[in-house]
């Protein structure tokens, strides 16, 4: 959901924003399996699995991503899967175990939630909704939801739709707000994971705090910003932001893996479980003999816009090719959703709207997102042409180091 931009999130430039791992990741998009929480203490790994299909041959082969994605289950989730596209050719590749009670291997169709790479689909109807005049990103908060964002030094009437997208509101994000982490992110969560949670809620949540600056005077991720987004959506077209996500995107794509699940709880097959630490802290370190939680099933609705989405690695790619191809938006708007805003003290690191670029070890520029929320760590990752794409996914959220498979992948080591 609220993904934070985990591998930027080494990119903060307030306090607010250092603090945060949540899109670290909300990252960025809960559950109850059976009727509580399952609880998996103890439970031993099986070995990686590696049988990858690998039909391409570029680098000869993707042995290096195999292994940086054993490396990563070795090292923390109980699985990962990972789907490649160059070209024509595909590769795909997965590893460790999709569900501790049973064994049963990952499968790379697997669906899971995908958490803050929800906020590229977001972005993309707004700069659509732009296209076709129904909205400019120069119009404010309060030019579409007057009074919504207000007090403790919020005001919404000096912020523009664009500083909502690209994280240069203020707006303070509330995954970070202590009480909310407590009861989403700590074993609270196990009372709390059917609780529905509405925008105002969220928003009024966020802006019980005071922002981290003025709006255009810095960057910070904020989960908030992409609530309040989709509340524009909606007062834009008449409908959800899920639904202009479903017409405009899902369906032209037949991206059929991937929904907007609101207030469900379910995750859809095929799927493996998903599994937390629960320390408190979204993607946090997790002691290797601490008590490991079944969190499959869960609502969703308090990450809403900012990361509720469900989906699988192949539909991943396929929209990220598709934007980058320039299929869903037309040429000022992709221009526009690929100029970036610079994050102090992270020199390889700038954020577009609702887009991460990276500059790799290797020189290699990749744009995507990445993506948190509880039991689901994700990313998907693609040359500016769209023409070499990765998507992945681990099982767990904690001491996950999913760049690794990136640079594996893009950099060949």
């Amino acid at each position: 959901m609220y993904e934070h931009t985990r591998a930027a999130v080494g990119a903060r430039s307030s306090e607010r924003a250092g603090r945060r791992r949540g899109e670290r990741r909300l990252r960025t998009a809960a559950v109850a399996a059976l009727a509580t929480a399952a609880i998996t203490a103890g439970l031993t790994l099986p070995a990686s699995a590696a049988d990858a299909e690998d039909t391409s041959a570029a680098r000869g082969g993707h042995g290096a991503t195999q292994a940086a994605l054993d490396s990563v289950v070795r090292e923390g989730p109980p699985g990962g899967i990972a789907l490649a596209e160059l070209g024509h050719t595909t590769w795909a590749g997965r590893a460790g175990t999709a569900d501790l009670a049973t064994g049963r291997k990952p499968r790379t169709d697997d669906r899971f939630r995908t958490g803050s790479i929800t906020k590229t689909f977001v972005a993309t109807v707004m700069l659509q909704l732009e296209a076709e005049g129904k909205l400019s990103l120069d119009d404010t908060v309060d030019d579409w939801l007057p009074g919504l964002v207000a007090g403790n030094g919020n005001d919404g009437s000096k912020i523009k739709l664009l500083q909502l997208l690209n994280h240069t509101s203020g707006i303070y994000s509330y995954t970070d707000d202590e009480a909310f982490k407590r009861q989403e992110f700590s074993t609270d969560f196990l009372r709390h994971r059917y609780d529905t949670w509405t925008p105002r809620q969220v928003v009024r949540l966020a802006i019980s705090h005071r922002p981290a600056f003025a709006p255009g005077n810095g960057w910070s991720y904020s989960d908030t910003n992409y609530v309040i987004a989709s509340m524009v959506i909606q007062k834009a077209t008449g409908h959800t932001y899920a639904h202009e996500i479903e017409h405009r995107i899902l369906h032209p794509l037949r991206l059929d893996s991937t929904s907007v699940p609101g207030t469900s709880a379910l995750l859809p097959g095929p799927s493996g479980r998903a599994y937390s630490k629960l320390t408190g802290e979204l993607a946090g370190p997790g002691e290797p003999d601490s008590a490991t939680y079944d969190v499959t099933e869960f609502n969703p609705s308090f990450a809403g816009a900012a990361g509720e989405m469900i989906s699988d690695n192949r539909d991943l790619n396929r929209f990220y090719r598709a934007l980058f191809s320039g299929r869903l938006l037309q040429k000022p708007q992709l221009e526009q959703m690929m100029t970036t805003v610079s994050v102090e003290n992270v020199p390889h690191f700038s954020y577009g709207l609702g887009l991460m670029k990276m500059t790799l070890s290797c020189g290699t520029e990749v744009w995507g997102h990445n993506g948190g929320i509880q039991g689901s760590i994700s990313e998907t990752m693609a040359t500016a042409d769209g023409d070499h794409v990765l998507s992945l996914n681990f099982n767990g959220d904690w001491n996950v180091h999913e760049q690794r498979v990136v640079d594996a992948e893009f950099c060949g080591s």
